[in-house]
């Protein structure tokens, strides 16, 4: 059986880190993904190459025992490899699926599963095998899924169904999601042929707001203001992602100048507390004047000049 050099199947050095694995085997998915080549033996037989060399690289344990025995792995088959390369296997986990798969896991290669080259060596995914007279569990894999929602979702809290093929899963989202959250759903993901199955992780992206810029719990907003209000001071509606409200803007007010509402910002994720709410005031003048208009402006500006 031939040795199968999973560096070279995702274009990593042997001493890449797990960020630079993620990234090459996250570009290689997305180029051979079933659903973008339809039909295409070479795609899927090349998607199921790179998401079996991922599985391995992306799992230390799996990883340290493959740079042990390396291409001399056969000798090795029947032996005790905490003897191998010390410390034997512990508790291994599934292998991060960088893709989010909406179908019956156990189908995902069409029950052709990976190489013969990978059961053989790691007793393949998700079975119990021998290693030195002890039996090891090995759980299924971990999938990864993505939603997005928006900011006003994040701030008021959402839920998204994820369809897993033998079920629909209910996720929900607390208020104060932020981008980048990954949420867990224990044992919903891949089921291994005996053993438990792996987990589920979502990872929350926030769609980009054109009114509010978010920065931690903090939104900022620019606000548009005609001139004279700022000059003699009044009343200004602001939108906020809870409803509208009103400030006081005095006189005298300059361009630019930033006003604060305490608890008008994101709630805090999970925790008690709400950022605050940032707010730009932009000095907003007519396209154009009347003739009177001028005047009386002119007037006012002389009247600053005595």
């Amino acid at each position: 059986m031939e040795y199968k050099d999973y560096y070279k199947v995702l274009g990593v050095d042997k001493k890449a880190s797990q960020d630079e694995i993620k990234k090459a085997y996250r570009k290689l998915a997305v180029k051979y993904h079933p659903d973008k080549n339809a039909g295409d033996k070479k795609a899927e037989e090349k998607f199921k190459e790179v998401t079996e060399a991922n599985e391995v690289l992306s799992d230390p344990e799996k990883r340290k025992k493959y740079d042990t025995l390396g291409a001399n792995w056969k000798q090795y088959e029947n032996a005790d490899y905490s003897g191998a390369g010390g410390g034997g296997f512990g508790g291994q986990r599934g292998g991060q699926s960088y893709y989010e798969y909406n179908g019956n896991a156990d189908d995902l290669f069409g029950g052709g599963g990976f190489s013969d080259f990978f059961n053989s060596f790691f007793g393949g995914g998700g079975s119990e095998r021998s290693y030195g007279g002890f039996q090891q569990e090995i759980p299924g894999r971990n999938i990864e899924g993505e939603a997005t929602i928006t900011l006003q979702e994040a701030f008021t809290g959402t839920e998204r169904i994820i369809d897993l093929g033998t079920e629909k899963l209910k996720v929900k989202i607390k208020p104060g999601a932020y981008e980048g959250l990954v949420l867990k759903s224990k044992g919903k993901g891949m089921k291994g042929r005996s053993g438990k199955a792996g987990d589920l992780f979502i990872t929350v992206h926030i769609q980009s707001n054109h009114v509010f810029k978010r920065t931690g719990n903090d939104l900022h907003v620019d606000v548009p203001v005609d001139a004279f209000t700022l000059m003699a001071g009044g009343k200004v509606p602001v939108t906020t992602l809870s409803g509208e409200v009103t400030i006081t803007v005095p006189e005298g007010t300059q361009n630019g100048k930033k006003f604060r509402l305490k608890g008008k910002g994101m709630p805090v994720y999970n925790e008690q507390g709400v950022g605050d709410l940032y707010i730009k005031v932009e000095a907003k003048l007519p396209d154009s004047f009347t003739e009177e208009q001028k005047e009386l402006i002119k007037k006012l500006q002389d009247s600053f000049k005595k």
